[in-house]
């Protein structure tokens, strides 16, 4: 006998699925970020699969930790005294 549930990992992937598939009906200058949030929900899912039992959760989770990596990139390139010197220019 097969398996009667879905897993959370495999629940995450659909969620992502759909969130590119209702990207694809955004504006032109909205659909890269769509694809980019798909991605991001899909990244993280096989971690959040031991603790989360929601497929929707696991995905909003890995999209969030994302957002908040880009977040702290963006931070530390402000903070850089490389890149400060360049904007003096």
């Amino acid at each position: 006998m097969g398996r009667s549930f879905e897993s959370v990992r495999m629940g995450a992937a659909e969620v992502s699925t759909r969130w590119a598939r209702a990207g694809r009906a955004m504006k032109k200058e909205d659909q890269g970020y769509a694809r980019d949030l798909a991605a991001m929900a899909k990244k993280h899912s096989s971690e959040a699969f031991y603790a989360l039992d929601d497929p929707l959760e696991a995905a909003v989770f890995s999209a969030l930790i994302e957002l908040l990596k880009k977040v702290e990139e963006q931070r530390a390139g402000k903070k850089d005294p490389d890149s400060s010197k360049s904007s003096e220019r």
